[in-house]
């Protein structure tokens, strides 16, 4: 088993260019992990048993990236069990790492008329966002989206990329995907490197 940092320790899924997961190792049984899954997939968008998929998390300076294989989807809890396939690297290329929830955001494929959410988190390549109702939002409309990340106001334009009911509480979550120029997202990393500092911090008090 390679080497892997200690449970609950956050981490990311990645089984799609461009597109990685939030989620969090809950265990490690002989030759594989367990994380549990992400609330924003969906039997459509989620790999299914026997898919590679990767797994990376956060170290000071560097980030480590575990190619595995899924075994297992579970149910109850709602978890993948993982085997890894290779050893841990370190990562090279660049990662839209996401986090930095809980600032308020403003969606709109109108100025005129902006639904006002949540921010869940967020990176250079989408966001995922609360929102007590959607609207006539669905997948693949045009949006703009407008959020407060420290001192910088950030809006970006991309298309609806997940519509679904929230799974904890009342109303939706939303993701959107765009592209951003270098100075947005210069901002977003700074927005999320500072939020991964002070989860480091609150980790290693716990």
């Amino acid at each position: 088993m390679a080497e892997l940092p200690r449970i609950g320790t956050a981490m990311y899924v990645v089984h799609a260019e461009g597109v990685n997961y939030r989620s969090r190792l809950e265990s490690i049984d002989g030759e594989t992990l367990s994380v549990s899954a992400p609330l924003e997939t969906n039997e459509q968008d989620a790999p299914k048993p026997g898919q590679i998929v990767e797994v990376f998390w956060a170290q000071p300076r560097a980030r480590i990236i575990l190619p595995c294989r899924l075994v297992e989807v579970e149910e109850s809890p709602y978890r993948w069990v993982l085997e890894p396939i290779a050893a841990p690297v370190i990562s090279n290329r660049r990662e839209f790492v996401r986090g930095g929830g809980g600032p308020s955001v403003q969606l709109s494929d109108d100025e005129d008329e902006r639904v006002d959410g949540r921010l869940l988190d967020i990176s250079e390549g989408g966001l995922r966002c609360w929102v007590a109702n959607p609207a006539k939002m669905k997948v693949g409309d045009k949006m703009q989206a407008w959020v407060t990340l420290g001192a910088g106001n950030v809006a970006v334009e991309g298309a609806v990329h997940t519509v679904r009911a929230a799974d904890a509480e009342p109303g939706h979550h939303v993701i959107l995907t765009f592209r951003t120029p270098e100075q947005v997202a210069r901002v977003i990393r700074q927005h999320v490197y500072a939020w991964e500092i002070t989860e480091r911090r609150r980790e290693a008090e716990l």
